[in-house]
């Protein structure tokens, strides 16, 4: 079967930040395919540089101690090389973004109607109260209950899950092809973040949103996802289906973020398996394998920098490790543990 045609293509994308020590390679030759009314989950630790590749997409990173190259493509307009104007086209209408912390990312002096309506105004050329009603049709839409009460309240006056709610409205306020979720779980309670992941799903399903979801959340993984692109080290080391990824891993590193993962039956261990030593967070990297200091199975040939490519899994599931299909058997059932 024909896969659903690419709406966002990122190849060779890098973003480096100037600190006090150098150049901080955040991201380091990053390529990543999105998928028509697909949900990719962009997995890993953090500082993996998860956030960093979403926001260069976008342009929301751009300043004069950050250097971004490569190329992001939306539907063949090229987003890394556009002018701020040309961006400010996209970005909440084509292109949008469902910050973690809603709080800090929505205006505390504006009630959230007017920030969903001002969303919509920004890029149509609608009455004020043609888009303040279609703003509390959108709350409504996102499972709000009491939409006109909520357009009305400030948001300090409004709950976690709700401010959450809010800011996928106005993501959604444009009817976008590209819906980029950072994180968007994080410090809500168990109960709402299920309801927030059934949105994202209804979302998709709906609306034919595809959604770049970050997070380093297995569960949420599990829950929602169609394919999976495994970060480490400002690299996608491992991508796949959920299915590939979640339950035939086949980068040491994958298998250690699942080892981690408590089980759901059977007897719980009293120590679960953990990663050795830290990711690299400085200027300096390890050549090669970024998770090479890290890995139990390293070898010389770790030395090399791997590609990217298809080894021993399914027909798209691709991986960046060159360790022999004998050695990640023993890597899984070690758990990837030293």
């Amino acid at each position: 079967m024909t896969p659903p045609e690419a709406v966002l293509e990122v190849r060779d994308l890098s973003v480096q930040f100037d600190v006090p020590t150098g150049r901080l390679p955040a991201v380091d030759g990053v390529d990543l395919t999105l998928r028509k009314g697909e949900i990719l989950a962009l997995v890993g630790e953090s500082g993996s540089g998860k956030s960093a590749l979403a926001m260069s997409l976008v342009g929301l990173n751009r300043g004069p101690r950050t250097h971004i190259s490569g190329s992001a493509y939306f539907r063949g307009r090229e987003l890394v090389g556009a002018s701020e104007r040309e961006l400010r086209k996209v970005r909440g209408k084509d292109v949008t973004v469902v910050f973690q912390d809603a709080l800090a990312a929505l205006n505390p002096l504006h009630r959230a109607g007017a920030q969903v309506a001002e969303t919509i105004r920004a890029h149509t050329d609608v009455p004020r109260t043609m888009a303040a009603n279609r703003a509390v049709e959108l709350l409504a839409e996102v499972g709000i209950a009491g939409p006109t009460r909520a357009a009305r309240a400030y948001p300090h006056q409004l709950s976690g899950g709700m401010r959450q709610r809010v800011m996928i409205a106005m993501g959604l306020a444009n009817d976008p092809a590209v819906l980029i979720a950072d994180e968007p779980t994080t410090a809500l309670d168990v109960t709402i973040q299920a309801q927030v992941l059934t949105l994202l799903k209804r979302v998709q399903r709906e609306h034919g949103t595809s959604v770049l979801l970050i997070t380093h959340d297995l569960g949420v993984v599990a829950e929602v996802a169609d394919r999976v692109a495994v970060m480490y080290a400002g690299r996608i080391v491992e991508q796949g289906t959920r299915d590939e990824v979640l339950f035939d891993p086949q980068h040491p590193y994958t298998m250690g973020l699942l080892g981690s993962v408590p089980p759901l039956d059977g007897p719980v261990p009293e120590r679960l398996p953990t990663i050795p030593g830290s990711p690299p967070s400085g200027v300096e990297r390890p050549s090669g394998c970024g998770f090479r200091p890290r890995c139990a199975f390293a070898h010389d040939g770790c030395l090399e920098r791997p590609v990217l490519r298809r080894r021993y899994g399914g027909t798209d599931h691709l991986d960046a490790c060159v360790l022999s299909e004998k050695t990640r058997l023993r890597a899984r059932a070690a758990g990837a543990d030293a």
